[in-house]
């Protein structure tokens, strides 16, 4: 017994070694637990605290105006910038698929003074603010610094003319009799390559009136120190793809030094509904330019493309182009730039493309009617229109009732067939683009365009027309556009000298660039044939 008891002495505090080995152990891994569950906690707290005082100031803030700490999503700041890499760039890389929007620093979209290159952008435009500032501010946000806006009908009332003015980098003018007649001696109203389009009503004269216009903007944008220029409608907005990031001047920074002018192919408007109020806010789908197809699939699904309209497009399918501003250039037509001295070098671009939101309302139908004074009959229509779908359409405006209106609307515009329309999205003809929407989405609930119909100054009828004096007393010695009504009615005297102008000059100068469907199915036959 008592060796036993001696025993047991002995091995009694082995025993209990076990029991304070565990007890240990079980402490340490209840102290790792609980340092693994507080540490995401504590760095999740920290960063909400960060994100909430707004953290570590970013570079690019300090180039915003004050007051200006909001911004699109997905805006991050462009990879090209020295002062982009900063503690964002980790989070940057797990959203490279974003837009990203790099020039919208506040609320009215002012640009340093070393932003390059310069971008303006020219048109003629009868529309209202409604739709005048979702184009002109989502071209701010791609890069575009200055406009030129010729001005007539609803655009230069003093409601909308007044805001318009009010803007920074926005150059308004007004059709005047000074100005109509200073046109009338622009180079190019006395050469040939245009006399084509001369005294014919509608669209030709839109045309003629387009073409004088970018003429004199030319000037204006040389004396304002651009780099390029764009003639774009109200209607249509660039749309950037293929840049390094959702911009305008970065995709023309890479543009080789040797390049003259940029082509974008146009893609055209697919209304999914006949009840679209804001085209730029409503509209997602697209079809495709020919250009940006292979030819197999364009040709291969044209007849359901095409769904018994006159073509693959509505109206034109020749794209748009910007022109590098340098010594003779001039207008080609309001598609195209050329140059007096030399053949200019083009590209065409493979992904960006100009995004013509063509008869995207219902009520276009009635404003094209509205605007023309032709007879409804196929032999008339011809005068007043160069495209077969402009023609169709004025003839059902003037002649069809309400109802029958919107039927052939919803038959010929609207994109009803959701079978046929998912065949060609799969098929590539018709696609999504979406950052338009976003970016015209956001100014308008950001109060952009509230926030500059209210600032605008209210003028008197008398300083009114001051302002347009002084608009235009300081305008491009170029041209200035004709009388919208007298296009047709100038003199005999002035025809008839611009029938004997020298045959070399014509021979010289190509014919300007008229509005052009896309390849038919019969091109595509020819092409096989020859």
């Amino acid at each position: 017994m008592p060796v036993t008891n001696h025993y047991h002495q002995l091995h009694t505090p082995l025993r209990a070694t076990p029991s304070s080995s565990s007890s240990s152990s079980s402490s340490s891994t209840s102290k790792i637990l609980l340092f693994l569950t507080l540490l995401p906690v504590s760095l999740a707290t920290i960063a909400f605290i960060l994100q909430w005082r707004g953290g570590i100031t970013d570079p690019l803030t300090l180039l915003s105006p004050p007051g200006s700490h909001h911004s699109f999503p997905g805006m991050d700041p462009s990879p090209l910038s020295p002062l982009s890499h900063s503690h964002a760039d980790c989070v940057n890389l797990g959203r490279t698929s974003s837009p990203s929007f790099p020039y919208y620093h506040n609320w009215n979209l002012n640009f340093a003074s070393s932003l390059t290159p310069k971008i303006c952008v020219t048109t003629s435009t009868s529309a209202g603010l409604e739709q005048i500032l979702p184009w002109m501010f989502y071209h701010k946000v791609i890069g575009v610094t200055n406009f030129f806006l010729f001005v007539e009908g609803k655009a230069a009332t003093p409601e909308v003319s007044n805001v318009l003015v009010s803007i920074p980098g926005v150059k308004v003018i007004y059709r005047t009799k000074e100005l109509e007649e200073q046109q009338a001696k622009s180079r190019i109203w006395n050469e040939t390559w245009l006399a084509g389009f001369f005294y014919k009503p509608c669209n030709y004269e839109l045309f003629v009136k387009q073409s004088l216009n970018m003429e004199m903007a030319i000037v204006m944008a040389r004396d304002a120190g651009m780099d390029w220029i764009l003639h774009l409608d109200t209607d249509e907005l660039i749309h950037p793809a293929g840049a390094r990031e959702y911009s305008l001047r970065q995709l023309l920074v890479d543009v080789p030094g040797h390049v003259d002018m940029v082509i974008f192919p146009n893609y055209e408007s697919s209304v999914e509904r006949d009840d679209i109020k804001e085209p730029f806010s409503e509209v997602s789908m697209f079809k495709k330019n020919y250009d940006h197809l292979p030819k197999d699939t364009y040709f291969g699904m044209y007849k359901d493309s095409v769904r018994g309209n006159p073509n693959y497009f509505l109206t034109y399918g020749n794209g748009k182009s910007a022109a590098r501003i340098q010594d003779h250039l001039r207008p080609n037509g309001a598609h195209r730039w050329h140059n007096y001295m030399k053949t200019p070098n083009e590209i065409k671009l493979d992904e960006a493309a100009v995004l013509h939101y063509t008869y995207a309302k219902f009520s276009d139908l009635t404003s094209r009617r509205d605007r023309c004074g032709c007879k409804p009959t196929k032999e008339d229509v011809k005068r007043c229109f160069m495209l077969e779908f402009d023609r169709s359409a004025f003839i059902i405006a003037s002649t069809a009732t309400q109802d029958e209106m919107l039927k052939w609307y919803n038959d010929r515009v609207v994109w009803g067939d959701k079978d046929l329309k998912m065949k060609l999205l799969r098929k590539g003809i018709l696609t999504r683009i979406y950052s338009p929407m976003v970016i015209v989405q956001s100014l308008r609930e950001s109060g952009v365009f509230s926030s500059i119909i209210a600032s605008a100054p209210t003028l008197s009828k008398e300083n009114f027309l001051l302002s347009i004096d002084s608009s235009n007393s300081s305008r491009a010695a170029a041209s200035v556009s004709l009388p919208s009504r007298k296009v047709g009615k100038t003199k005999e005297s002035q025809a008839t000298t611009r029938k004997v102008l020298d045959t070399e000059s014509a021979t010289f100068h190509e014919v300007a660039v008229p509005p052009q469907s896309p390849p038919g199915i019969d091109d595509h036959t020819l092409d096989q044939s020859s």
